[in-house]
């Protein structure tokens, strides 16, 4: 059964059983509604997506073929692994797309953070129309739309990119087998589904990427500051054991700057902030405590090691009042 919002007195998925229950039923209600047509797949490696792709596998094989684009928003690495992971150990029918340099041409000079994920969703949806238009046979669409995007949306929180329909001149129809689960539930699908457990429990990644940890118009160096010292941050944390413990951990790169010293000369460089947060459902977050010596550590390699940085903040504020990510 394919349910357009979750049901008031749905049990949530919690338990190996629960899981395997979910997955056969969406199993035979994919089968149902893409019968022998081919589902394009926005591939992003990201939990949702990755359970999206499990699912659409078990439920209809070669008939998905997915896509994963490079918008030049993803963290250090991420693109090598996805292809990695996916065309070589899970021998998925994998297309990569290299859209970088076209994603933040339109980027360039954008400052409203609304208006940066709709083009940046907007550009999704036409990279995928043009990929389609190379293929036989593509009528749907599939995307890790999950129950807090559609709740925010609806709420006027933030737009999301996965909680909107398909332009009236596309002729696809969408495929969102986990949209009634929390991301908690999402995981516990996936594990059911056999993933790996570091495609899992790996932290939540926007659609947007990167771009909504530049606030302001868009960059390539301050991006690339935002990667760096990303990678840090994440690094820090495995060698820490924190790795899996807390739910999200990201930088953000905002588009001001601030004095400070570097090598004995004043240094006019932007600031990095740290969010950390735990949470259930994605709903509501907690604060992480960070132990104090490593966050020296990680303030030292930032500061040392990225250009362009020149101090180190941390976010203390839970969701509410902030939201999880800055914009």
């Amino acid at each position: 059964m394919i349910y357009e919002r979750r049901p008031e007195d749905m049990t949530r998925v919690t338990t190996p059983e629960l899981a395997e229950a979910f997955i056969a039923e969406q199993v035979e209600a994919l089968r149902e509604q893409i019968g022998e047509k081919k589902v394009l797949l926005a591939l992003s490696g990201g939990v949702d997506s990755s359970v999206v792709a499990a699912l659409l596998i078990r439920a209809v094989g070669r008939q998905l073929v997915c896509v994963h684009v490079n918008h030049g928003l993803l963290r250090k690495g991420e693109p090598e692994q996805v292809i990695q992971v996916f065309r070589n150990e899970m021998d998925a029918n994998l297309i990569y797309v290299d859209a970088s340099d076209r994603f933040l041409e339109k980027l360039a000079g954008v400052t409203d953070p609304e208006r940066k994920r709709m083009i940046i969703g907007g550009e999704f949806i036409e990279v995928f129309a043009e990929e389609a238009r190379k293929l036989d046979g593509i009528e749907f669409l599939a995307q890790g739309t999950i129950w807090p995007d559609i709740l925010e949306s609806e709420r006027g929180i933030k737009a999301h990119h996965n909680a909107g329909g398909l332009p009236e001149d596309m002729k696809f129809e969408l495929v969102e087998p986990v949209k009634i689960l929390f991301k908690d539930e999402v995981r516990a699908v996936g594990k059911a589904l056999g993933l790996p457990d570091s495609m899992v429990y790996r932290q939540p990644f926007p659609g947007p990427g990167l771009g909504v940890r530049c606030p302001g118009a868009i960059t390539r160096d301050r991006l690339e500051a935002v990667r760096e010292s990303d990678a840090i941050l994440r690094e820090e944390f495995a060698k820490a054991g924190l790795e899996g413990k807390v739910w999200q951990y990201f930088t953000i790169v905002p588009d001001f700057k601030t004095t400070g010293v570097k090598d004995g000369k004043r240094a006019f460089e932007w600031p990095a902030v740290i969010r950390a947060v735990n949470t259930r459902d994605a709903m509501t977050a907690t604060v992480e405590p960070i132990p104090f010596d490593l966050m020296n550590r990680i303030v030292d390699r930032i500061t040392h090691e990225v250009p362009g940085i020149n101090r180190v903040l941390y976010d203390y504020t839970p969701k509410p009042t902030g939201t999880i990510e800055w914009e």
